[in-house]
Order: C-alpha cells, then sequence, then structure tokens
C-alpha cells in the first residue's frame, strides 16, 4: 500500500479489490452485509459478539445498552461492484482510516470464507488510498464513485448507459449498494454523512453533470484522474 501524508480532516479515496479479481460478493445477501458494515464497524466502541447482535437486530439499529456511535471516519459516499468497492472517507480520528479499513475488509474475509468454506485473503494485498488535495477533485471522486461505477453494471455496460441516459439514470436510483441514490434524491442513508458532503460540494449530484463526466470518461480525456481515481482506463 502507498501510504501518503494525511491527517485529521483529509480526504481520502479508499479501494479495494477481490483476490485475483475474484467477486467479493456472491448475492444479494453478501451485498446487504457490506453496507451493514459500513455502519457497524466506523464506531470506536466494538462489541465483541457484535456479530450475533446484528443477526438480531432490523438493519441499522442500535442496541440500547451500546454508548452513542463514535465515528471512526465520515463516510461521504461509497459504491460496492461484484469483485471491488469504492470509498471516499474523512479522516475524523487520528489513524481511524486504517482501523476501519482493517476491521471492513477483515470481517468481510472471515464472512466469506466461513460462508463458503475457501481459505486465504479475500482482498489483493492492502487497499488502495490516495488523499485528494482540492475540492474539484472531491466533486470529480463523487460523480467517479457513485455515478460511473453504478452504471457500468448497467446492461450492456457504459455505452449503452450514455446512449439510454434518462432509462439508466433511473435504473441507477434504485441500486441500492451505493450511496448513489441518497445524494441524487431526497433520501437519507444512517451509512453516510451527507452534511459534510453538501458543505464540500453544495449540491446534489446532477444528471447533466453526470453525463458530462461520463462522455468525457468515454472519451478519455480524464485519463489526468486515472491516479486519483486508483483506477487505469
Amino acid at each position: 500500500m502507498r501510504v501518503e501524508p494525511r491527517g485529521v480532516g483529509s480526504i481520502v479515496h479508499v479501494t479495494q479489490r477481490g483476490a485475483r479479481g475474484l467477486n467479493i460478493v456472491r448475492d444479494k445477501q453478501d451485498r446487504i452485509r457490506f453496507g451493514r458494515l459500513l455502519f457497524y464497524l466506523n464506531d470506536s466502541f466494538s462489541d465483541p459478539n457484535w456479530l450475533k447482535v446484528m443477526k438480531q437486530c432490523t438493519p441499522f439499529e442500535r442496541p440500547d445498552y451500546w454508548p452513542d456511535q463514535d465515528p471512526l471516519v465520515r463516510i461521504l459516499a461509497w459504491t460496492l461492484m461484484p469483485n471491488h468497492f469504492h470509498l471516499l472517507l474523512e479522516e475524523i480520528t487520528e489513524g481511524g482510516i486504517a482501523k476501519f479499513m482493517q476491521r471492513l475488509c477483515g470481517s468481510m474475509s472471515m464472512a466469506f470464507n466461513a460462508k463458503y468454506a475457501e481459505r486465504g485473503s479475500l482482498f489483493q494485498g492492502s487497499y488502495k488510498s490516495r488523499t485528494v488535495d482540492s475540492d474539484r477533485y472531491v466533486r470529480y471522486l463523487a460523480y467517479y464513485i457513485q455515478v460511473k461505477n453504478v452504471l457500468e453494471l448497467y446492461p450492456g455496460g457504459l455505452s449503452q448507459a450514455i446512449r439510454y441516459f434518462d432509462d439508466s439514470w433511473a435504473w441507477a436510483l434504485q441500486y441500492p449498494f451505493s450511496s448513489f441514490s441518497s445524494y441524487a434524491t431526497e433520501n437519507d442513508s444512517p451509512i453516510i454523512n451527507k452534511e459534510r458532503f453538501f458543505e464540500i460540494l453544495d449540491a446534489h449530484l446532477s444528471k447533466k453533470e453526470a453525463r458530462e463526466m461520463l462522455h468525457l470518461h468515454m472519451q478519455h480525456n480524464d485519463e489526468k484522474y486515472s491516479e486519483l481515481a486508483l483506477e487505469s482506463w
């Protein structure tokens, strides 16, 4: 993992891929569990029996006997793909991102191996991260993480998503494993910190801006952002 200077207040793009490009989620329950992990593991408090507790709770419910949530990070945006995930995080406690990612990836690996009777690491080495040093880059990543990645899953991929953009946008609003719909609509989510997101971007996700970003991406005119996106085109 490339370690970059960062401190409290840093905005960081994080991505993690499955080992050998394999899927990190295989069914709907795996995907649902990922969202709940983002919520439950983002806390300085750790109940050793939290997995058992989580199964007994309704989604995103905190037991009354737990202390108030004390987040390790602010989750600003996220998208789960079949073989990797993207997160846009803000460091709010010293070492919070590293601790959160250790918890998240460790829990995912243990659950995956137990469920599918497999062994070894679920992931392809350490996670990748990049500190974002301008509001313009944060804005780009907000669309890259939530719009580009979700629309890659649209039937036919990005080319068809751009061709039938109104339909693909409506389709993406129904994709539950991303913060996309929370920012494109008025829907709330217990996972993300929308207030902080809007302090930075001061806007909901825009269809017009999303379309422009996708055209830019498909024409490979945004290669200067490839290092920031932690992926090559």
